[in-house]
């Protein structure tokens, strides 16, 4: 079996881009094993996973109409940055959603007051929609991601004033 470079290196992009930690291909003519080294993160209790729906047929994805005046639709930065506001960070890869669906309001604003265990938003991941939880009661302060925007692992989404 001979090697084609450009298949390798198509399957190593597509692989640097997915959770997939490791992959062994064996055959008769040769071995090839791709370990991906993962960062070891200590992500505060910040937020709780819980499942809202699976969808078992596609559905089309909708964007939320753009509006020029939206505080929601701009990510907005502190006024001052305090030390003690507590960080929302993204519990996974997906897709940052700020309101249950694109025609209705957010589920949180800067200057909105949660309580511990309100639900601050959506992060969907492989179809799956996740609502994040605040693990803190306090002040919504600033809102790092826009509508619709991917996010990363431990990706700070909001910051949350305590007092």
């Amino acid at each position: 079996m001979s090697i084609n470079f450009q298949e390798l290196r198509d399957l190593l992009g597509t692989i640097s881009q997915t959770d997939i930690t490791e992959l062994v291909l064996k055959n008769d003519d040769f071995e090839l094993t791709v370990r991906k080294e993962t960062a070891q993160i200590s992500v505060p209790q910040v937020a709780n996973i819980s499942p809202v729906a699976i969808e078992t047929e596609p559905q089309p994805v909708q964007a939320a109409p753009a509006t020029v005046n939206s505080v929601t639709s701009q990510p907005t930065s502190p006024l001052v940055d305090d030390k003690k506001w507590v960080d929302v960070t993204s519990p996974m890869v997906g897709t940052f959603y700020s309101a249950p669906a694109p025609d209705e309001d957010p589920f949180v604003s800067v200057g909105d007051r949660i309580n511990n265990g309100d639900t601050v938003c959506i992060i969907e991941a492989m179809k799956l929609m996740n609502e994040i939880e605040g693990e803190v009661s306090g002040k919504i302060m600033e809102i790092s991601v826009q509508n619709g925007e991917p996010v990363e692992f431990g990706q700070v989404l909001m910051r949350v004033d305590p007092s």
